[in-house]
């Protein structure tokens, strides 16, 4: 462990050796470093912003996303200066960041301007990463940095016969979990990552709930279930206590003894949407998310108790289920529309019959 902190602290210093000439004196201190970040200063920045993250409760795969979309913002290049490679880019102190990426340095500038290829998903997802990190060293995101129009799409759900089918797949597939994943994912609504996660005692099948722990920014919750997942939770359990070699507590286990990732998750998935006739892509375990929310709404859930059962942090989000609720009004209507139109064409009389009874009242 001391050889590797001491590589550590040599590869740091060569490469803070090497950005004298760019301006970046390691030993001249940044007047305009927040006082809370003081004594993190000299050390290396991806460390203390990673603990941060945590500290703020973001999920895996958030921390993920901004850690691509920063390191994309200080590997950026302006005229004279060197290349960075990774390793370099990951070294610099909080103090050297701070004035590496600083808004009138320009480097946020061209960084943007190679983001242009990307699709405008993309693009907030890094934008967002950046000025997570700028907000953190003490600077603001400039307000000419705009943020690309993204038009705003409906989450997708499954009609009934897609379901229905997805149902049947699930329950003939050879591998036993996958009827308990596609039968908890649609009674509770739960992400796939709270899912995996959750271990065998979080479950009360006499209550019909279980606790969710940790979820999306770090929250715990309870969420309901029906008969339903408890009969799909009956018919596991023999299967799990068999796969459970390592005495393991989780309540999903794969082939192989250990817990089930959302990966493997999907990949399952795949393989229902294939059985069930559905195009690749088309089952996901948030699009079930989305059946579960919008047949809340269809029975007359009022939002707050979606957001809860949901986890979501901010009413807005859940909120665009009532608009999935006005299309499903829409399709409603025009299915009863073209069921009316039919049932009228069925009872206009045809030609010849309309001229039989035109003469027999004559």
């Amino acid at each position: 462990m001391r050889d590797e902190g001491y590589k550590d602290l040599v590869k740091r210093q060569t490469f803070l050796d090497s950005q004298k000439d760019n301006g970046l004196s390691p030993t001249a201190p940044s007047p305009n470093l927040p006082q809370r970040l003081a004594r993190l200063a000299n050390l290396a920045w991806l460390g203390c912003w990673r603990q941060q993250l945590q500290i703020e409760g973001k999920s895996e795969n958030t921390r993920k996303s901004y850690l691509i979309g920063v390191r994309s913002l200080i590997e950026t290049r302006l005229p004279g200066e060197d290349i960075m490679t990774r390793d370099e880019a990951e070294s610099i102190s909080v103090e050297q960041l701070h004035v590496h990426i600083a808004p009138h340095s320009g480097r946020l500038d061209v960084w943007q301007q190679s983001l242009s290829h990307l699709k405008p998903s993309t693009v907030h997802a890094r934008l967002a990463a950046a000025g997570h990190l700028l907000r953190w060293l003490g600077h603001s995101m400039p307000e000419h940095v705009s943020r690309p129009h993204r038009g705003r799409r409906l989450p997708r759900t499954l009609n009934r016969s897609e379901l229905e089918s997805v149902r049947r797949a699930a329950a003939n597939c050879e591998n036993p979990v996958a009827n308990v994943i596609i039968t908890i994912l649609l009674d509770t609504g739960i992400r796939v990552s709270e899912l995996c996660n959750m271990d065998e005692h979080d479950i009360d099948i006499e209550d019909n709930s279980a606790r969710v722990v940790g979820g999306k920014g770090n929250k715990d919750r309870m969420v309901l279930f029906t008969e339903q997942t408890t009969r799909a939770l009956e018919l596991w359990e023999p299967s799990r206590i068999s796969r459970n070699i390592h005495e393991d507590s989780a309540l999903l286990i794969n082939n192989r003894g250990g817990r089930l990732t959302p990966r493997s998750v999907q990949k399952l998935m795949n393989e229902i949407g294939k059985s069930a006739d559905l195009p690749r892509g088309r089952l996901t375990p948030h699009v079930l998310r989305h059946n579960f929310a919008t047949g809340l709404l269809e029975r007359g859930a009022d939002l707050v108790s979606i957001q809860r059962l949901l986890g979501h942090a901010n009413i807005s989000t859940t909120r665009v289920y009532l608009e999935i609720g006005d299309q499903t009004l829409r399709e409603v209507y025009k299915r009863a529309q073209i069921l009316r139109d039919a049932l009228e064409e069925q009872e206009q009389p045809s030609g010849e019959e309309s001229t039989t009874l035109t003469n027999s009242l004559d």
